[in-house]
């Protein structure tokens, strides 16, 4: 039973670089379990309008270097609950990157790109492709291995262990 769809078209969500963790969910809220406190607030210090604006699928694009800073998986988490279906950076900081794998949250990395705040997007995870739709052109992305489409299909490492008898709780 697949969680995520490999095939997402939405609209683009677009930030800069350095957007580090505390940017994408500030340390104040990060105590609490209630995912839905966590999406409320997503973002608000560098979009105090993100939780108004963003819609179920949405995607969110940004530059360099994006979620770099602490380790606090509840930055991934938070852009996943608030509805955000994938991420596409020129690149991630590593810990970011699987966090995200982890928790279902699919990361693309495009390399250098020229996408604008509400392009239409639609994105192949599967085969790496990113094509937007609004600006006609199309970005290779760094393929995701195929165990990590299996982990994303399975909407975490968590469930993709417990489905493949490596782990219980």
């Amino acid at each position: 039973m697949s969680t995520i769809k490999t095939t997402i078209e939405a609209k683009a969500h677009v930030y800069g670089n350095h957007i580090d963790t505390d940017r994408i969910i500030p340390g104040k809220y990060t105590k609490t379990l209630d995912l839905s406190t966590l999406a409320n607030h997503v973002l608000e210090d560098l979009d105090p309008n993100f939780n108004k604006i963003v819609q179920s699928g949405d995607i969110l694009v940004a530059g360099i270097n994006f979620g770099c800073g602490s380790s606090r998986e509840q930055a991934p988490l938070a852009l996943k609950q608030s509805g955000i279906s994938v991420v596409i950076a020129e690149d991630f900081a590593r810990i970011f990157f699987r966090n995200a794998i982890n928790i279902g949250l699919p990361v693309l990395e495009i390399g250098k790109h020229d996408i604008q705040k509400g392009a239409k997007l639609s994105i192949d995870l599967k085969q790496g492709i990113v094509n937007d739709i609004t600006a006609n052109k199309s970005y290779k992305a760094t393929k995701l291995p195929d165990i990590m489409i299996d982990i994303l299909s399975e909407g975490g490492l968590v469930n993709y262990l417990n489905k493949n008898g490596n782990y219980t709780l």
